[in-house]
């Protein structure tokens, strides 16, 4: 496996900015709103200098990989808010919750865990994968874009990618994965449904054997 993976160090990406983000015309998250709910502009919450060093910090980060813009005039706005890491660190996050009542539920069934559970069963081989920020590879679409904008001292800013937190992000998600399976079967005839499965923001893996899955995942799924 370490030898396959070094010949393919292109197909992985180390940090934020050498992810690709998946074109829009493949795949894109929409928000499904309900017209009849007037914007909210959330009120304004204040942090102590810990705190705004933080977000000040977290908003670079975000604007130097290109995740979020600025933007000026903003029908929707909320707050962020911090959220302590068990290793001790921030995480940044918006509070989507004005939002994601406007927002209409997606009926598109997500896989239970018990199901992958089941399809676990007699496998030799079982693998959590964390799909590290998978969600900052697909992007909102152009018209959504503005509605997910959130307030800090410097500026507003709002998400190019599927931000975590919104209504609905884990069925576009599903979604992508069930697109790149279905692609992956028409490039090689392989049918990546029967041992991969997306859940979350996760990945999970189980099969007999190891072979097909180095040939067949690794290299073809990363590289499509």
């Amino acid at each position: 496996m370490a030898e396959v993976i070094a010949r393919h160090l292109n197909a992985f990406a180390l940090t934020a900015s050498d992810m690709p983000v998946i074109e829009p015309d493949f795949l894109c998250h929409r928000l499904t709103m309900d017209e009849k709910v007037r914007p909210i502009i959330q009120r304004r919450r204040k942090f102590n200098e810990e705190r705004r060093l933080v977000i000040k910090e977290e908003t670079h980060k975000l604007l130097s990989v290109g995740h979020i813009r600025k933007i000026q005039y903003p029908e929707w706005l909320a707050n962020v808010v911090l959220v302590k890491k068990a290793n001790g660190n921030w995480r940044m996050c918006v509070d989507f919750t004005d939002l994601n009542k406007a927002c209409l539920k997606v009926s598109y069934l997500l896989p239970s865990f018990d199901s992958l559970v089941d399809s676990a069963l007699g496998c030799r081989f079982l693998s959590v994968l964390d799909a590290f920020s998978g969600y900052s590879q697909i992007r909102m679409h152009p018209r959504d874009e503005s509605r997910t904008a959130f307030m800090t001292e410097l500026s507003s800013y709002c998400y190019k990618v599927m931000p975590f937190g919104l209504k609905n992000t884990g069925a576009t998600y599903q979604r992508f994965g069930k697109n790149i399976c279905s692609l992956q079967h028409k490039r090689n005839g392989k049918k990546l449904e029967s041992f991969v499965n997306f859940f979350s923001n996760h990945m999970v893996v189980n099969l007999h054997v190891l072979c097909p899955f180095i040939k067949h995942f690794i290299i073809g799924n990363l590289n499509c």
